[in-house]
């Protein structure tokens, strides 16, 4: 795609970066077929090449965004499946959070929007605010399916309230900051554990799982001090100085590790988080006090099943004798492009592995997505759960927490982390949530 940026504009580092972007694309319209908002709207402008040519436009007139922008970008899910299809390696996710940060910078939404949006970043990268917002919901839950009919900003907020958990799920039993130590007597080596935001407090079972499958593989687990969120809420929502001080925060307290004791990888449980902590070295590229560190932890970052993968697990001492339906999530297939290690690690493990008819679409969780774009988010849901029950699965696994809640809105098949089953199977507990089908498979025997 040729350019006219000026060499000015061009001397800021993001311009400099998506013009780069911008001249890749060839306009051939493959990622049209595995967008999801333009298999559902059937808009150009709903597709990545129509967002590219938005974009392109908005930056090189150096012109503050429009409600037909944003409208448009809003609509995107950062799914990424346009970045897996893409012959000419066209960086889609760069592009877009350019274009969310200058909307952020030069548009003014309407008030309820904003109210909404400054509430989202204000609670859910926070745990204990996050924990005292579900008990208010739990209150208002009876009114979201009202709220949603009631249309507008209101429906935003059914939708919230909506994917709030029936009964807020208690703390988590090995929770920190904290050390755990390895099992077995000689230590193979340390990591350190994102604890994470939303997804201790909506499921502490996860990080439980994966400390318990790691100390008995022999590895000892830091859960530092003074951790934060990845930033990868507020990064979405174009609010880039919230995103890049968070980074920091945690670049500060991985390095201390990495440089004290030694950290052989930084875990992380939730895809989207995993995401966000590998871009850490473009994210801050600028700052020279953080260039150089923030490499360094994107290339320690691993998904827990990337991390799994390299270690012998030994054999199970069960047979689950379950079929297990795999949902990738986007920021896993698309982001991180992890896509055979956790279906190979639960097959390891005695699971019939299922894949997932139309599995490069998004369910539509998203982030904030499912709440901020509630219908589309639904459609996307029932689209996904209806190719999930295709499968005819036991129970689905998946290495995402917001897709864990958004399918889980949707079906009654038990929806688990991939650790949390593999942590049952090499000795942990059984998942509560499993009782019902290990009932109904033992009468049937």
């Amino acid at each position: 795609m040729q350019t006219n940026f000026t060499a000015e504009q061009l001397k800021d580092s993001h311009v400099a970066a998506s013009e780069k972007i911008l001249r890749k694309c060839v306009h051939c319209g493959f990622c049209t077929a595995t967008c999801p908002t333009f298999t559902l709207l059937g808009d150009e402008l709903d597709s990545p090449r129509g967002r590219i040519y938005l974009i392109k436009d908005m930056l090189e007139n150096d012109r503050p965004a429009d409600k037909t922008i944003v409208k448009h970008i809003d609509r995107c899910l950062s799914c990424l499946a346009c970045m897996t299809t893409c012959p000419s390696g066209v960086h889609y996710m760069h592009l877009v959070d350019h274009a969310r940060t200058h909307i952020e910078k030069t548009y003014k939404r309407p008030l309820a929007d904003r109210l909404m949006r400054s509430l989202l970043a204000f609670v859910l990268p926070h745990p204990k605010r996050f924990r005292l917002a579900l008990i208010g919901a739990y209150f208002g839950r009876p009114f979201a399916g009202l709220l949603k009919r009631m249309g507008g900003p209101l429906a935003k907020m059914g939708a919230m309230l909506e994917l709030a958990p029936a009964r807020a799920p208690g703390r988590g039993q090995l929770e920190g900051p904290g050390i755990f130590t390895a099992e077995s007597p000689k230590r193979k080596g340390r990591v350190a554990l994102l604890s994470g935001c939303a997804q201790p407090v909506l499921n502490p079972g996860i990080n439980d799982a994966t400390i318990r499958l790691l100390r008995r593989a022999g590895y000892e687990i830091v859960l530092p001090e003074g951790e934060v969120c990845c930033g990868a809420l507020v990064h979405h929502m174009g609010k880039e100085e919230a995103s890049l001080e968070n980074a920091r925060r945690n670049v500060d307290v991985w390095m201390k590790e990495a440089e004290g004791e030694g950290l052989d990888a930084i875990l992380i449980t939730a895809s989207g988080c995993g995401t966000t902590i590998k871009d850490y070295g473009f994210m801050l590229r600028d700052d020279p006090a953080y260039a150089e560190k923030a490499v360094r932890v994107s290339a320690l970052a691993k998904d827990i099943t990337e991390f799994l993968t390299g270690l012998d697990l030994g054999e199970p001492p069960m047979q689950p004798g379950l079929t297990v339906a795999y949902h990738s999530a986007c920021s896993m297939q698309h982001g991180q492009k992890i896509t055979r290690q956790p279906k190979d690690l639960l097959k390891a493990a005695g699971f019939a592995v299922k894949d997932v008819p139309e599995g490069h679409l998004c369910c539509g969780s998203a982030g904030t997505y499912n709440i901020l774009q509630p219908e589309i988010a639904r459609r996307l849901r029932d689209r996904k759960v209806a190719n999930i029950e295709k499968t005819r699965p036991d129970v689905i696994a998946t290495g995402n927490i917001g897709c864990m809640t958004q399918i889980g809105l949707g079906t009654d098949i038990p929806i688990l982390h991939t650790a949390e089953l593999l942590d049952w199977v090499y000795g942990g507990p059984q998942p509560e949530s499993l009782t019902p089908v290990l009932q109904q498979r033992a009468a049937a025997e």
